[in-house]
């Protein structure tokens, strides 16, 4: 299994993240925010395999880009459609919903669910494109832990920070990948067959047997000498909000150990009273939250255009003088002037 990423958008510009998990048997395709003219970068056919869409926040550098998302799939049905982000988020898309005429869409069934995340709960609103998107159905609430989405795949934990409003930081996590040690499985004179999905599931009770070439034998003393646990690959996705101490080692936790995180970059150093009055970061705090973590890359990215493409390389040499990993989206490119 593997996790990709994508930054979609320019240098100075809105900025999205496209994070692509492929398991080997599924594709599923994770997209964070949608400014103006990020899915312009994607085929078609990718925005409409888009399974999920997280906000951030509801900003419009956050948003623009919605209806381009909805344009390509708000009658889709080949899927289900998900909308996740803090609170006001369904209300908020209600207004998008209804911000065109639906005359023509009789017979078709396409269904939304937009999920409001607060500090414990998730609320879900559904709405219907045969009702043209009309009213908003209350599905009901649940009580949340960090993780609001779990599959056979991935996991989508979130986590609010204060952006003045509250702002979502997400962390993609691979579900955890059991392999056998086929060197182990040779030392017991065993050949492999169907039998060993049994010996990767769930784990077994003590008298649980499977016959292996015509043999009863113990399925849980198998599980404990033939499986091993890969590592798992984590992306986490982090923008617009205040980076204080509390916020820091919150997140110096949560990130332990995360392969790559995709995270904002507005302000130089210099500018920290600004950013902290705009409940933003600066490149030199988003290096030393990457080290507090120990993570593994640090990408910069939702550069602030107040800045010219020089400052902008500055910022990168101030946060590469903390965390060396640290480096811009590798596709972008801009003129030093």
């Amino acid at each position: 299994m593997s996790l990709a990423i994508q930054v979609l958008g320019r240098p100075g510009r809105d900025n999205a993240l496209l994070v692509t998990v492929n398991s080997g048997q599924a594709m599923h395709r994770l997209l964070f925010d949608c400014g103006d003219g990020c899915l312009d970068e994607l085929p078609f056919a990718d925005v409409q395999g888009i399974d999920h869409l997280f906000f951030s926040h509801l900003h419009m550098d956050h948003v623009a880009g919605f209806d381009t998302f909805f344009r390509c799939n708000y009658n889709r049905t080949a899927r289900e459609n998900h909308i996740w982000g803090p609170t006001r988020t369904a209300a908020i898309l209600h207004h998008r919903f209804q911000g065109y005429l639906w005359n023509l869409v009789a017979g078709q069934q396409a269904s939304w669910q937009v999920h409001d995340l607060t500090a414990d709960r998730i609320d879900t609103t559904r709405f219907e494109l045969a009702e043209a998107f009309a009213q908003p159905q209350a599905v009901g609430g649940r009580e949340r832990s960090a993780a609001i989405l779990t599959g056979v795949d991935y996991s989508v934990e979130a986590y609010l920070m204060n952006h003045g409003t509250p702002s979502v930081a997400y962390v993609v996590r691979e579900s955890p990948r059991i392999n056998i040690d086929t060197a182990r499985l040779a030392q017991l004179g065993l050949r492999p067959g169907p039998w060993l999905q049994r010996i990767r599931g769930p784990a077994a009770d003590p008298d649980e047997t499977i016959t292996v070439d015509g043999t009863a034998r113990k399925v849980r003393a198998l599980q404990d000498h033939l499986r091993t646990v890969a590592p798992r690959e984590a992306v986490a996705y982090l923008t617009d909000f205040l980076l204080d101490e509390r916020a820091s080692e919150q997140l110096g936790e949560v990130l332990r150990g995360v392969a790559t995180v995709v995270c904002e970059c507005q302000y130089r150093e210099a500018d920290r009273e600004l950013a902290q009055r705009n409940y933003h970061m600066t490149s030199t705090q988003t290096a030393m939250l990457a080290r507090r973590a120990g993570v593994g890359r640090l990408v910069l990215f939702h550069l602030s255009d107040r800045y010219r493409p020089l400052e902008w390389r500055e910022m990168l040499r101030e946060a590469q003088a903390i965390f060396p990993a640290a480096c811009f989206p590798e596709h972008w490119s801009f003129a030093e002037t």
